[in-house]
């Protein structure tokens, strides 16, 4: 099994290409004990990268998290969301300092304004600046940013200080490829794709199980590896059962030739022209 691929992030710290999202997570005491297990099988494979936020089950997906990486914090790149409307500065600083209580530690590695709000942006960013220089934070970023709200982030003092840009990035969502991705890419910003499979529903696609077939192994597993392949892109799928985890890491073994990619543009083409940000 090849190790996991590192992305640079441009404060110098790198993640694996692959790490654990947690959306829908917390929401069922009946199953956090798998949900537990799930994540700390996901850091035994190198996927050491965990995404969150306080909006998931209204911290208990944190709280999750807390239990997963208890005694092994070192080893985690820990990712949590502020929701839009308690982003202003001092909504900021005290949403994170609520999660860092839920997720038991004292500091979040990159923590994301959720998406955009009626709070202005230059008080978000006053509440993550002063969050970096307490040390609570190691660095910051966004979620569900389309190109006009980068350009707008960067006019601010600070923007350029973002890290990363979270975003819906699958094979049935390859709008960000005309223009957000490569704005990415050229300025060394990492993209994060969540709902790397579009939550199960193209995994029927004719071209999909056909591929899958011919490399043995699932239609999630190529549409994974595509995900991957892209320069500059982390993907965060959720998996709530060790074998699900599994899978998931192994699809990093997955080669996709140029023929392979070519049967899925044919089926999932790439836009021609400007779209809408798309958003779950």
């Amino acid at each position: 099994m090849q190790s996991i691929p590192l992305l640079s992030l441009r404060n110098g710290q790198s993640v694996p290409i692959l790490g654990q999202g947690t959306w829908n997570m917390g929401e069922s005491p009946a199953q956090a004990n798998a949900e537990v297990r799930a994540l700390q099988a996901g850091l035994d494979l190198g996927m050491s990268l965990i995404d969150t936020a306080e909006m998931y089950a209204e911290g208990g997906a944190e709280r999750i998290v807390a239990k997963a990486i208890a005694g092994r914090r070192d080893q985690v790149y820990l990712v949590s969301k502020v929701l839009p409307h308690n982003a202003s500065k001092r909504g900021t600083i005290a949403a994170c300092e609520a999660s860092l209580k839920r997720l038991g530690t004292d500091r979040i590695d990159l923590y994301l304004l959720h998406w955009r709000g009626a709070h202005p942006l230059a008080a978000t960013i006053e509440g993550m600046e002063t969050l970096v220089s307490q040390g609570k934070i190691g660095g910051w970023g966004v979620s569900n940013f389309d190109t006009d709200d980068i350009d707008d982030l960067l006019e601010e003092p600070h923007g350029e200080h973002y890290l990363c840009n979270q975003v819906l990035y699958n094979l049935s969502r390859r709008g960000i490829e005309y223009d957000l991705l490569p704005q990415a890419q050229q300025a060394h910003i990492a993209v994060m794709a969540y709902s790397p499979i579009e939550q199960g529903r193209i995994l029927k696609h004719p071209a999909l199980t056909a591929l899958a077939q011919a490399h043995r192994v699932t239609p999630a597993q190529i549409a994974l590896a595509w995900v991957l392949r892209q320069p500059g892109v982390v993907a965060i799928p959720k998996a709530a059962d060790v074998a699900h985890v599994q899978a998931n890491r192994a699809s990093l073994d997955i080669s996709l030739s140029a023929a392979d990619l070519k049967i899925l543009d044919e089926a999932f083409a790439p836009p021609r022209r400007k779209q809408p940000l798309a958003m779950l």
